[in-house]
């Protein structure tokens, strides 16, 4: 009698045991996921909105709507990396965190931010070259064609793939996909004042979006409409536009 009592009171004690390792093991697994998670987030929104900070206080005095100026090519490239890491980031943090639960939060998150951010430097350092301070037809006619370039093919193309990549592919490939994606909203930003800090916004909120939300008619539709008349908003009376002619 004492034997099984002893021998039931072991193997409770054993169970009890059992149950604390799974738990213990579990906790451990879901603190790795956690991680997992939390860093890369943490990492990548950091990082933008350190960014931000940086974009701000160097272009504070510069804008000057149609009318400004570049600056340095050093300067103005490096500036643009801070602008597109400020505006690109926040979309790209569900790739980030697919890919941090698959490879980790360092091994595949590091190379794929940075080279996405290269792709869009790149993109800078061509806009230096091809830009110039320009009048508010230009500007107007240039919101009428990214308004326009939303309804094209094209543009539809690499949103797609931009939002398929989200899980698969390096950042050089999903950069490429996300510039021409962005391509018209970001043309649109240097025909109104590329270093206007509210235009960036709004931009930024666009572009974000975009990543974030299918590509429906519904949706992309109205955006286009909207440029487009805007853009003809600006022909007609620039100066209802606030910050587009440089102040006299």
């Amino acid at each position: 009698m004492c034997g099984a009592l002893f021998c039931v009171a072991y193997a409770e004690r054993y169970a009890t045991a059992g149950l604390h390792v799974v738990l213990v093991a579990d906790m451990i697994r879901n603190m790795k996921v956690a991680y997992r998670r939390a860093v890369p987030l943490a990492a990548t929104l950091g990082l933008a909105a350190l960014a931000w900070i940086v974009t701000v206080r160097q272009m504070h005095g510069m804008d000057m709507g149609v009318a400004t100026q570049l600056g340095s090519f050093a300067f103005f490239v490096a500036l643009w990396a801070a602008m597109m890491a400020a505006m690109m980031l926040p979309g790209l943090v569900p790739a980030v965190l697919s890919r941090s639960r698959r490879a980790g939060p360092v091994r595949a998150v590091v190379p794929f931010v940075a080279s996405y951010l290269v792709v869009w430097t790149l993109v800078g350092a061509v806009l230096y070259a091809l830009y110039r301070p320009h009048g508010t037809i230009t500007a107007g006619l240039v919101v009428i064609a990214a308004g326009l370039y939303e309804l094209t093919r094209l543009k539809q193309h690499c949103r797609r793939c931009c939002r398929a990549r989200i899980r698969s592919g390096n950042g050089f490939e999903f950069g490429l996909y996300c510039v021409g994606s962005s391509l018209g909203l970001m043309v649109m930003l240097v025909a109104l004042g590329i270093m206007s800090v509210p235009w960036m916004l709004v931009v930024a909120v666009l572009v974000v979006g975009q990543k974030l939300l299918p590509a429906k008619p519904a949706i992309d539709v109205p955006l286009a409409v909207a440029l487009v008349t805007f853009g003809f908003l600006i022909l007609a009376a620039p100066g209802s536009v606030p910050g587009l002619m440089p102040p006299m």
